[in-house]
């Protein structure tokens, strides 16, 4: 399908090494894009270990998303910038996220870090007329037990997308979201490492199994193309059907 192909076209993947993110980089290098990721290790090769593969094909940065003199002095592999994904996260379990300082660890990451990024990369998405996707969570629309932080921060992220949407349609940069249910990644391992929890979380999606990050690139992609040039602040639960 023409209006999906992303043959030249500049991505970059915040937290795009692992996970959600990573799949969403994978399905636009597939599509032809030039593809820049950024990570916690040192160097690409170190997620070797990890997933059991490295960061093939894709650029690789690392960068402290918390940091925003880190995030101000990146350099960027590109002149412009058609596609930014932002999909970094945390999360604290065993209460971690009460303690005061728990609680800041995570909405730094999950909510601050967006906006040091989004104002990082905006000029380069202005000079493209690009897309910016922000990846939050179905933990936006519901309580979250034990994960006060996470929740607060995803509905804080939601929140964000519109903003940024309303204040930068004008400079052509289209801003929008996705919010994902229940994946398997290294944040929701406390349930898929766990079969009794597992099996409960199954009962409550209507699709009958968890997502995965090619699911979560379906919506990306879509959001990134012509087919969606009148989408704006829009964020899309992906999580096959669990909060209805």
């Amino acid at each position: 399908m023409r209006e999906l192909d992303f043959s030249n076209r500049n991505v970059l993947v915040v937290g795009g090494s692992g996970g959600i993110g990573n799949g969403i980089a994978r399905t636009f290098l597939e599509r032809g894009a030039v593809v820049h990721v950024w990570g916690t290790r040192p160097l690409a090769k170190d997620y070797a270990a990890e997933t059991g593969s490295t960061l093939d094909g894709l650029g690789y940065s690392q960068v402290d998303v918390a940091d925003a003199a880190a995030v101000g002095a990146w350099q960027s592999p590109f002149d412009t910038l058609d596609i930014a994904v932002l999909c970094q996260g945390a999360v604290l379990y065993n209460q971690g996220e009460f303690s005061v300082e728990g609680f800041r660890k995570v909405v730094e990451i999950n909510l601050n870090s967006l906006m040091i990024c989004a104002l990082r990369i905006r000029p380069l998405l202005a000079s493209s007329r690009g897309c910016l996707i922000i990846v939050s969570s179905t933990a936006a629309y519901r309580a979250t037990l034990g994960n006060p932080a996470y929740g607060a921060s995803k509905a804080g992220a939601m929140a964000l997308t519109r903003s940024l949407a309303q204040a930068w349609a004008r400079d052509g940069i289209r801003v929008n979201g996705i919010a994902p249910g229940m994946v398997d990644t290294k944040l929701t391992k406390a349930t898929t490492d766990n079969p009794s929890r597992l099996a409960a979380t199954l009962k409550s999606i209507p699709a009958g199994r968890i997502g995965t990050g090619a699911d979560m690139a379906g919506a990306a992609l879509f959001l990134s193309s012509p087919l969606a040039s009148y989408v704006i602040g829009q964020t899309i639960v992906v999580d096959g059907g669990m909060i209805l």
